[in-house]
């Protein structure tokens, strides 16, 4: 194994060409994305350095079931709601989701780029909801299926 492949220097990351990604629920949900992580081979880990213009958000609003994630921002500023609590967040702040506690999302509202080290987990099934869109959405492996919440049901109360 030649170590060095494991190491990703600044001047690396400088020069990487990041991935522009649109959310699937969300177009205002428009960021650049370097996937540090997937540079060094993690399979289990999502580590993600993002660049999200003004007016921009993160991602749609949402909340994993199985999987958790953080968000820690290197510089800008933002709004982060959680659970529709709205706070101020900005460079030196961190925030942790484990599995199955809030709904949440990130948005520009300040004047420069924010941007933000991401980090995930990649599990081979997850849940989520996007609570603002009435959806719910199943990964497993690379299907995914997308439901409206209302078309739920528990078949524990069909007797």
């Amino acid at each position: 194994m030649d170590s060095r492949k494991l190491i990703v220097k600044a001047g690396e990351i400088e020069e990487m060409k990041g991935e522009r990604r649109v959310h699937f629920l969300n177009p205002a949900a428009d960021r650049v994305r370097k996937s540090l992580g997937d540079r060094v081979g993690l399979n289990n880990i999502g580590v993600h350095l993002i660049y999200v213009e003004p007016g921009k958000e993160t991602t749609e609003y949402h909340k994993h079931y199985h999987e958790e994630e953080c968000i820690y921002v290197l510089s800008g500023n933002g709004t982060l709601v959680i659970e529709g609590e709205s706070f101020p967040f900005g460079q030196g702040d961190f925030v942790g989701f484990p599995a199955n506690t809030a709904a949440h999302s990130l948005a520009n509202d300040g004047e420069e780029m924010l941007v933000c080290l991401v980090m995930g987990q990649r599990l081979a099934q997850d849940v989520a909801d996007y609570p603002h869109q009435g959806k719910r959405l199943y990964r497993y492996g690379d299907t995914w299926d997308l439901v409206d919440l209302k078309d739920i049901t528990d078949p524990r109360n069909s007797a």
